[in-house]
């Protein structure tokens, strides 16, 4: 490399989805340049049609491995994989799909992990598609917990101002609240407080959220807050987490937006998910934390029906990919 840029990867997601579209666009803005050096880890050819098809003003150049990237715009430097038939259809669910899109993620992964890269941006991926690639997981957040032997993660999402880290995410509503448990609470509620650590806000107040209305209204809408959250919450106090709870959800988001909590422990998908997307579709992160490297990706799916219409906004990528290179800054101040 010229200089002293951390390098990012950035996975092109599934090639059948609008991965390849946002990547491209989102680079285009020669500000995402600045401070950091993108690799694309991906297909070239799709890429290059993609480009080809969008007009974009973009070139594109082959490297082997990160060390070996440049990053100067306006040229994406792209590790091929080579693994996408041209003729592969958009927008539908394919098991070469799915495939394609996990040699990225464990190329990345593998980077990470030996400090090749200092951070990982994930395109959106499939999750029916890797299953039919033979993959056990649902998702990133837990292939890349499991690839680098990682315990205790969660997912976070950061939008508008607001912020989420969720005790359980991808799972049926109706087995929430068997895994709402005051080990899951409070290791959730700890992982909260080191995001807050890593965003440069320690001490900052967090708020736990309960499961049901009202908090549980003292147990008469349901039990979890006195059995589960609140044993949690006291714990953390303990160990000297500026905590409070359980919040009722209804209010939660209302008051972290007035300033008085910094992040929400929220205990399952939906309740985090929308107020964050109601307030910031377009430019939301979700980020892993408790990896032991930087991971965020765009806080949206492959969207399958536009794929490869030219339709798809790169906002959401390029917000992941910013706040990335935001928390690569902090730890290598924090060295």
């Amino acid at each position: 490399m010229s200089d002293a840029r951390a390098v990012i990867a950035v996975t092109m997601g599934d090639p059948a989805g609008i991965g390849p579209e946002i990547v491209l666009k989102g680079f285009c803005d020669d500000g995402m340049w600045t401070g950091a050096v993108p690799v694309i880890y991906g297909d070239y050819r799709r890429l290059e049609a993609t480009l080809e098809r969008l007009a974009l003003p973009l070139e594109l150049a082959h490297i082997s491995e990160p060390g070996e990237a440049v990053g100067r715009y306006p040229t994406l430097e792209v590790i091929d994989f080579a693994n996408v038939e041209p003729a592969m259809p958009h927008g539908e669910v394919q098991r070469e799909a799915g495939r394609a899109a996990l040699d990225y993620i464990e190329a990345a992964t593998a980077d990470a992990l030996a400090g090749r890269v200092a951070a990982l941006v994930t395109a959106p991926i499939s999750k029916e598609a890797l299953r039919r690639a033979g993959s056990q997981f649902s998702g990133h957040t837990d292939l890349l917990a499991a690839a680098s032997g990682t315990s205790h993660y969660a997912m976070t999402l950061v939008a508008g101002g607001l912020r989420a880290i969720f005790v359980t995410a991808h799972m049926p509503l109706a087995d929430v609240p068997g895994s709402i448990t005051r080990r899951r609470v409070l290791e959730t509620t700890r992982l909260a407080g080191q995001a807050l650590s890593l965003l440069g806000e320690p001490g900052a107040k967090i708020a736990v959220l309960g499961l049901n209305p009202h908090a549980g209204e003292a147990g008469y809408m349901g039990s979890e807050e006195s059995e589960a959250i609140l044993p949690a919450i006291k714990a953390a106090q303990q160990e000297g987490i500026h905590c409070d709870g359980p919040v009722p959800a209804d209010t939660a988001f209302y008051r972290m937006k007035k300033g008085e909590f910094a992040i929400a422990v929220t205990m399952y998908h939906d309740q985090g998910h929308i107020p964050l997307k109601l307030v910031a579709f377009e430019t939301g992160v979700n980020w892993t934390v408790g990896l032991p490297f930087v991971r965020t990706s765009p806080d949206h799916g492959t969207a399958f029906d536009i794929a490869g219409k030219g339709k798809a906004r790169a906002e959401s990528l390029k917000s992941a990919y910013l706040f990335a290179r935001r928390l690569v800054d902090r730890k290598v101040a924090q060295a």
